[in-house]
């Protein structure tokens, strides 16, 4: 019992200290190590099956939309980059610069990709000609590297895996409308498969992507009431192709400028999952992204029949994500180690339960303990795999709503914000000043005017001027 105990309490309460709770999961879940590279971390077998899992249902989203998957080189020359200013401007202060090849240094340094705006624009330069070439909607799945100066797994990193998506089109509509669509596709794949409930909006111009006309991003919240912006969509409008000489001849002959379009979803969103679903245990896995769903853990495995039994029981489970604990540690230990590690569902089979032809069902996030027959046992995982989804999602809709706060004046939003983690709403008049003096007086930043508008209050929540749209605020990762 004394190893038994030491998993867990390896972990610190999320109510003690959240911060260290959640480098406690990573770790002791095996998600991740520490590399001899500051800022880098090595992504282990448990954490990256999470993210295969989150690629490949992302990738069949965006195919199903006619986006095709392309790589571009991880360098970008400067003179590409130093093309579209405000771009440039945005991301300077974490670029990573090579100057030297072998012994000999560059003629022209090369940035190691940020982001891949510039090389797409360059790309596309070469081979849109024609309206007959438009649109083009390509996907990358790469890593990039931001030398951050404060790091911390998933979360923030200095080199993280993400996709960018870089579309372009024959108009501002058709590039509106795209945006538009793979913010949707985000909101989707974040609700459906990941159980995370989102808050889609437009960013503000202070918080937009560096060069974009508009950003619209899908803000999560986190246990501990903190914002997690999880996915943005950027519409680029015609910028980077005026900067780049990006034209088509369209049906009448003329030239005309490309729309662009760009949008991405990173590794953080591993960091998302862990603080919306974990708890003191470790890692709550929603069962669709939950590398293995059902690990199936024989009781005094030694005896006669056991662990033929559970392997019976793995074939009979097959066409789910299943696993057969056969090692030699104790089931207690087997058990921290399952719910650690998050696994949906673990399926538990001795010799009493071989003898009355059952086996008993453990939910990972409610700890229920279900007995079913094993001639019913295919259906009965099926059914509360699809039962644990759905709560899931609906527990972090509650714990959002719950924690989702209306201010209508400064000192009222002051008192939230000090008291009372979470999202506040809250009326803008969208001036700038008022949303610094906000993150002066608070810590707390705008995270979106959502699509989804309600009418608070006349006046702004800081200047009192009439206000011109509800905004979310809260402090965020």
């Amino acid at each position: 019992m004394a190893k038994e105990k030491k998993l867990v309490e390896a972990i610190t309460s999320m109510e003690e200290d959240f911060a260290q709770w959640y480098t406690d999961v990573v770790k002791k879940a095996e998600l991740i190590e520490y590399s001899s590279i500051r800022g880098c971390m090595i992504i282990r077998p448990n954490g990256y099956a999470i993210w295969e899992n989150i690629q490949r249902e992302l990738d069949q989203a965006f195919k199903a939309t006619g986006v095709e998957n392309v790589y571009m080189p991880m360098f970008i020359p400067e003179s590409l980059l130093q093309k579209e200013k405000d771009h440039v401007e945005g991301f300077a202060p974490e670029v990573a610069w090579v100057t030297q090849g072998g012994t000999e240094p560059l003629q022209e340094r090369l940035c190691v990709r940020p982001t891949s705006e510039t090389l797409f624009c360059d790309f596309y330069a070469n081979i849109i000609q024609s309206y007959r070439d438009l649109p083009k909607l390509y996907n990358q799945w790469c890593s990039v590297v931001r030398w951050e100066k404060t790091t911390r797994p998933f979360l923030r990193s200095m080199e993280f895996l993400w996709q960018e998506g870089h579309t372009a089109h024959a108009t501002a509509e058709e590039a509106e409308e795209r945006t538009i669509q793979m913010l949707n596709v985000y909101a989707d794949f974040c609700e459906q498969v990941l159980a995370i409930p989102m808050i889609k909006g437009r960013k503000s111009e202070k918080e937009k992507f560096a060069g974009a006309n508009a950003t619209y991003t899908i803000e999560a919240l986190m246990h501990d009431g903190k914002a997690l912006q999880s996915g943005t969509s950027h519409n680029f409008g015609d910028g980077f192709s005026k900067a780049f000489g990006i034209q088509y001849t369209d049906k009448e002959n003329k030239l005309q400028y490309v729309h662009q379009t760009s949008w991405g979803m990173s590794t953080r969103i591993i960091g998302a999952i862990i603080m919306v679903h974990g708890d003191d245990s470790g890692l709550v896995l929603p069962p669709r992204i939950a590398p293995t769903q059902v690990m199936i853990i024989p009781i005094n495995q030694n005896k006669e029949g056991v662990m033929e039994a559970a392997l019976n029981l793995k074939e009979k489970l097959s066409e789910y994500r299943v696993k057969v604990d056969s090692s030699d540690k104790s089931p207690g230990w087997k058990f921290s180690e399952q719910e650690m590690r998050g696994i949906p569902l673990r399926v538990e089979i001795g010799p009493k339960d071989i003898e009355a032809n059952q086996a008993v069902i453990v939910r990972r996030d409610t700890r229920e303990k279900i007995i079913v027959s094993l001639d019913e046992i295919a259906t009965k995982v099926g059914e509360t795999l699809v039962k644990m989804q759905s709560d899931m999602l609906e527990r972090a809709r509650n714990h959002r709503d719950s924690h989702t706060y209306i201010a209508t004046t400064m000192e009222e939003f002051e008192k939230t914000v000090a008291e009372k983690p979470g999202f506040i709403k809250a009326m803008w008049c969208g001036d700038e000043a008022c949303e610094k003096e906000i993150k002066d007086k608070t810590g707390a930043t705008s995270r979106c005017m959502p699509f989804e508008q309600e009418h608070l209050a006349d006046n702004c929540v800081c200047c009192g001027k009439p206000a011109k749209t509800m905004a979310y605020w809260g402090k965020a990762y």
